[in-house]
């Protein structure tokens, strides 16, 4: 958790104004808080125990990635002698000093859970074997299986002048070893690096489930990979390198610059090396000596390394011990119209909302338009899909069936570089015409235009997403996605994709925001005029739903609209850089996370206009941008206003109110940068079992009536 500081007034504690740094909370504690919460999940026991697990291992993802990318940034810093404060004061060093000492609890906390969780599944009939848990019979088995998938993929190293040290990939994990020989052999220091190909935990043979993990099985057959020796010492070793990368500007072919760029990824400096914590010292040494790092950057783990790979012990043989699969509706709009999607966009305007809609409706938006002999043209973006994408498939369908496709591929989405390049050479082939967006900038856009030859006129048909168009994803991501036929937003977002492909200025926008043109100055307008009902004596709001609130500008416009009288309401799910209920400068400002079984990361925004909220007079936005300097200065953001009558019903009475009345899943933010969850047992109300139970009103047709309204909130703070 952050630092606690003093608030209040009181003689001797810190006083925090519209000029005090610490009236930011540091954008990377405030990242590990919000792990924090995924871990706490874990512990959560109104979760499935296997769920639980899950969890445990997300939050363990989470923070490799956090150190792979945002540690080994502050660390970049710190080579470059830069010293520059971030805005809540800190120095880089500073940043990282914090960083340790709550990312060592974390760690901690990950280990007493991993315990736990283990007696719990125990008790479930679920185990992890240990050595002394093998039976004569296990010893046997496992011997074979040894022998015929492990042992030809293992590559054992000796450490010596003739073998120098290995190279170690990424979260590379294995054992390092120190033997004296049984022949008079001198002895021997050796590596045993574990190849990821190898599964982690294997299911042992019988009724009862039971795995053991790759290492235990390696440790019963040392003898086979080193005959002639006798195991002196030994450790278990994983480390993450250094993932983020550089765009040159000066670089004259976008995808060469990736392709050698993911080549440097794999090669990238040693960030962290975590150890067995009863590894001899001789050989934690040897390790830090060999891979360049300081005794610093060794994270000592008293329990089990990589616990990221827990989620293998997920079986599916334990349907009760995980979430009853959601069935994703297919709205009935759509339904009605056939299961053709432009028909049912042309009936009215109408919001999918991802995963208790299925995204089955995206796919089929473009399927269908790839199949339709009346569709000219085709322009989409794509930041990240799936492996196999349906998406993909269907944009390369319609080219080779001749129309017009237009592909944004952005190759600077992170992790997912290597997949893009493939999807849009397969693109190519097929006659599309790719895009790899700017330099400088990232389309993080998420919008599909549809042309299509109506008579003698040319229709659009638009989908936005607040998410990627990614199948998978949105499985168990809570996303929008709006489909329209509106023909002022069909014209910006020609504007848009002209801009992206011919680097024309989007001149002439008329309902479409757009970063880095004109998002910041659309919604700081849109502040200011709550600040100016607010003066007026008129009802004043901003409710927001962000996964991110970092940008300073934002945040100190926000505490002048709360010191002003406007009632603001945020659902921030991950970073919140400001500090709220603060006397004097935030007083009237709410925030809420919610973390569940599924990951928020829908984005609406909703200003009341001078009307108690929730109104159908209010101004209400979906977007693809957090509230950061990069998504309103470096990104290719949208920002769209929703028109139709029932979808504004439905994102802001019913999907802006319930994530805001939620008390289940909750955490509210408090002045001193504390989380603390919300533990209202008797009027408990969930958002994520509400939307799975309550159909969506946009895509009901004229149905309207939901199963149960979402509970009144309360009057303003």
């Amino acid at each position: 958790m952050n630092s606690p500081v003093q608030v209040s007034k009181d003689k001797g504690t810190q006083k925090i104004d519209a000029t005090s740094t610490s009236r930011f909370i540091n954008r990377e504690l405030s990242w590990l808080s919000f792990n924090g919460r995924v871990l706490e999940e874990a512990s959560n026991k109104d979760h499935p125990l296997l769920e639980r697990v899950r969890f445990l291992s997300i939050s363990a993802t989470n923070l490799d990635e956090f150190y792979m990318v945002r540690v080994a940034g502050l660390l970049g810093q710190l080579k470059a002698r830069i010293t520059t404060m971030s805005p809540d004061g800190l120095t880089p060093v500073k940043v990282l000093e914090r960083i340790e000492v709550k990312t060592e609890r974390l760690i901690d906390e990950q280990q007493r859970i991993w315990k736990q969780l283990l007696n719990e599944m125990a008790n479930e009939g679920i185990s992890v074997a240990g050595l002394k848990q093998l039976s004569e019979a296990d010893k046997i088995w496992l011997e074979t299986y040894f022998n015929e998938q492990i042992f030809p993929i293992l590559t054992p190293m000796a450490i010596d002048p003739s073998h120098p040290f290995p190279f170690i990939q990424n979260l590379g994990f294995g054992m390092i070893l120190q033997m004296i020989g049984l022949a008079g052999e001198p002895r021997l220091k050796a590596l045993l690096p574990f190849p990821p190909a190898i599964k982690r935990f294997v299911r042992l043979p019988g009724q009862a489930i039971r795995f053991i993990a790759l290492e235990t099985i390696i440790t019963l057959f040392l003898d086979k990979l080193f005959p002639a020796y006798r195991v002196e010492g030994a450790g278990l070793f994983r480390l993450i390198r250094d993932s983020d990368i550089e765009v040159e500007e000066e670089a004259e072919d976008l995808v060469l610059l990736f392709e050698s760029a993911l080549k440097r990824r794999r090669r990238g400096s040693v960030i962290r090396l975590k150890v067995d914590a009863d590894i001899p010292e001789t050989l934690r040494s040897l390790l830090a000596e060999q891979l360049g790092i300081s005794h610093r950057a060794i994270n000592n783990v008293d329990g089990i390394l990589g616990i990221s790979q827990v989620e293998q012990l997920i079986t599916d043989e334990r349907p009760d011990l995980v979430f009853k699969p959601a069935e994703a509706r297919h709205p009935e709009r759509v339904k009605d119209a056939g299961g053709h999607v432009f028909n049912a966009i042309s009936a009215k305007d109408f919001i999918v909302h991802h995963p208790y809609e299925s995204f089955d409706v995206v796919v089929q938006f473009l399927r269908q338009a790839a199949a339709d002999p009346d569709v000219v043209a085709i322009k989409h973006t794509l930041y990240r899909t799936t492996s196999d994408s349906p998406i993909v498939k269907a944009l390369v369908e319609a080219a080779e069936a001749g129309k017009s496709v237009t592909a944004l591929i952005e190759l600077k989405a992170r992790f997912d570089e290597e997949a893009n390049i493939k999807w849009a050479r397969d693109l190519e082939r097929a006659g599309a015409q790719v895009i790899y967006g700017f330099l400088d900038l990232k389309t993080h856009a998420k919008v599909s235009q549809v042309v299509r030859r109506e008579g003698t006129n040319l229709k659009s048909y638009l989908h936005f997403g607040t998410g990627n168009y990614h199948p998978a994803n949105a499985k168990v991501y809570s996303d929008l996605s709006l489909f329209t036929d509106d023909p002022i937003l069909a014209k910006d977002v020609s504007l848009m994709f002209n801009y992206i492909t011919g680097y024309s200025k989007p001149v002439g926008l008329s309902k479409l925001h757009l970063s880095p043109y004109n998002l910041r100055g659309s919604l700081t307008d849109l502040i200011r005029q709550e600040i100016e009902f607010a003066k007026a004596g008129k009802p004043a709001s901003v409710w927001a739903k962000l996964n991110s609130l970092v940008d300073a500008e934002f945040i100190d416009l926000l505490y002048e609209a709360s010191n002003a009288g406007v009632d603001i309401r945020l659902v921030v799910r991950g970073i919140c850089c400001l500090r709220p209920g603060v006397p004097n400068l935030s007083e009237n400002i709410h925030v809420t996370s919610i973390v569940g079984r599924f990951l928020e990361h829908s984005r609406i925004v909703c200003f009341g206009n001078g009307h108690e909220m929730p109104s159908g007079d209010a101004k209400v936005f979906i977007t693809s941008a957090d509230w950061m300097p990069r998504n309103f200065d470096r990104r290719i953001e949208t920002l769209v206003p929703i028109n139709n009558e029932t979808v504004h019903r439905q994102v802001l009475d019913q999907i802006m109110v319930a994530c805001l009345k939620d008390t289940q899943q909750c955490w509210t933010l408090g002045a001193n940068g504390e989380y603390t969850r919300h533990a209202d047992a008797e009027n408990s109300f969930c958002a994520h079992n509400y939307f799975l139970t309550n159909p969506s009103l946009s895509g009901r047709g004229k149905a309207l009536k939901v199963n149960n309204p979402v509970p009144k909130l309360t009057p303003p703070i």
